[in-house]
């Protein structure tokens, strides 16, 4: 493999230029070195890891310790794609001096960025980590560590009230420095207005096909889950010969703008 490293600098030229980011979830060296391999752009160390690895129902119980675990094994198998990290729940929420100190052992375990969930109210937290030299991936809608407070796992953004918050909270999240944006399970409409307003490049799960990019979670979109997968996901490994096809055909397809399908795929 010849492909150079993806950097940060690199994803903002993706941005500018339309190309569309692919990135998928990532918790082991095996993986990763197939889906570097494979060509994704963005390998994401998802706290997701709490329901798909190790059963729980949500991803609450996920520790910082689990998830700097992760990012050790995932940095081993990784050579070129940009390595981002989920700051699980209760590891930034406190004090920004907790959420650097965080912060910093994902950096340490090889993550080039961390992930965080929340609106505005974040906003400082995340100015403390950019300014510190720690890029930031934020997390906007459907929040996972919130799904208590939200409600449920529900689409967001349905109504005015709502969708007029997400864009405020995008644009505060964008002035305070995040460099990258995931927007879960809001309809595509939305989606598309966030991305075309927003100056970082925004990820869209359950978000339409008009984001900068996709993510997915590895085990979803290989047809691995406890229950019926979500509207959002496909299923790649259906009709693949091997799992090596599913994940380059995922790449292929968000690259071709062709993952997602808002009829079948969107809300």
């Amino acid at each position: 493999m010849n492909r150079k490293n993806v950097t940060l600098h690199r994803l903002r030229e993706m941005h500018a230029a339309g190309e569309k980011i692919a990135m998928l979830t990532c918790y082991d060296a095996l993986f990763a070195r197939v889906l570097d391999e494979a060509g994704m752009d963005i390998l994401l160390v998802g706290d997701s890891l709490g329901t798909v690895l190790q059963g729980h129902p949500t991803t609450l119980p996920v520790s910082i310790d689990d998830m700097v675990y992760h990012t050790f094994s995932v940095a081993r198998g990784n050579r070129t794609a940009w390595l981002v990290a989920d700051m699980p729940f209760g590891s930034y929420q406190e004090t920004a001096e907790r959420a650097l100190r965080n912060a910093v052992r994902l950096m340490q375990a090889g993550a080039q960025m961390v992930k965080l969930e929340g609106g505005k109210v974040i906003a400082p937290v995340v100015k403390h980590l950019i300014e510190r030299g720690i890029p930031v991936c934020a997390h906007l809608s459907f929040t996972p560590q919130s799904v208590h407070a939200l409600g449920g796992y529900r689409v967001h953004g349905r109504d005015e009230c709502s969708a007029g918050k997400l864009i405020e909270d995008a644009a505060a999240l964008a002035a305070a420095g995040a460099d990258m944006l995931v927007l879960e399970m809001v309809p595509a409409t939305l989606a598309r207005e966030v991305t075309k307003a927003s100056v970082i490049p925004v990820i869209g799960i359950g978000a339409g096909v008009h984001c900068a990019g996709q993510v997915l979670v590895l085990h979803d979109m290989l047809g691995l889950t406890f229950g019926k997968a979500a509207r959002f996901v496909r299923n790649f490994l259906e009709g693949a010969k091997s799992i090596e096809a599913a994940i380059k055909q995922y790449v292929t397809d968000v690259k071709a703008g062709t993952f997602p399908d808002d009829s079948l795929h969107s809300f």
